[in-house]
């Protein structure tokens, strides 16, 4: 079902605008958009992104080409259902020593990702693509490099009792912005990037096709 976000940020939507569509089920993406003035309809895409990710791999796909093709599968997706809407797709990939990995589909799974990120360097490849109809009108493709401290169990799952079954929901099994920010002794990049949308590019996109206001 979509949903539409609202937020005490001034909606700054430019008058005559054509409908804006997230498609994602992300509340993180949403609120960044929410919060920057931007509220968005949000309608998760179905799309079969294991499928995906392994017929890519066995191509030898780059992390940030899996992230490009999920991206603007999702945004194709909705697209079809909202005919002159400026859809927004995003997806993010993380790999650590070329191993690739996704949402833990529970604590077990966190715990086990937390373990393997723990004293490793790791990189989130973040896409984000506009999509109008049948066609592709803009995407955007970016990378952040995170090391993590070297953290024991007994950390990990005081972490894990802290943060709740939230974390799940993220690639990493973390929230930088919040509690997962001492997991790291060091991150390279955006943060927007880092939370699942390089969000400045999309602003300045919007903006320059008169979807906010320059």
């Amino acid at each position: 079902m979509a949903v539409e976000t609202s937020a005490a940020a001034p909606r700054l939507m430019a008058a005559q605008a054509p409908a804006l569509v997230l498609a994602s089920a992300s509340a993180a993406r949403a609120r960044l958009l929410a919060d920057a003035g931007v509220p968005v309809r949000c309608e998760p895409a179905a799309i079969d992104e294991e499928s995906v990710k392994l017929s890519l791999k066995a191509e030898h796909a780059t992390p940030a080409q899996v992230a490009e093709t999920l991206a603007e599968l999702k945004a194709q997706r909705v697209a079809r259902r909202h005919p002159g809407a400026l859809v927004i797709g995003a997806d993010q990939m993380l790999s650590c020593n070329d191993v690739w990995f996704d949402k833990p589909p529970d604590r077990d799974h966190a715990t086990a990702q937390l373990r393997a990120l723990s004293g490793k360097t790791h990189v989130l490849w973040t896409s984000v693509c506009v999509v109008r109809g049948d066609s592709r009108l803009w995407h955007h493709n970016a990378s952040a490099q995170l090391t993590m401290r070297t953290v024991s169990d007994d950390f990990i799952a005081a972490y894990l009792d802290a943060a709740g079954p939230g974390v799940t929901a993220s690639v990493g099994a973390y929230h930088l912005e919040g509690l997962g920010a001492q997991l790291f002794a060091k991150v390279e990049g955006d943060f927007f990037t880092v939370l699942g949308l390089p969000l400045l590019p999309l602003l300045d996109f919007l903006r320059q096709n008169k979807v906010v206001p320059a």
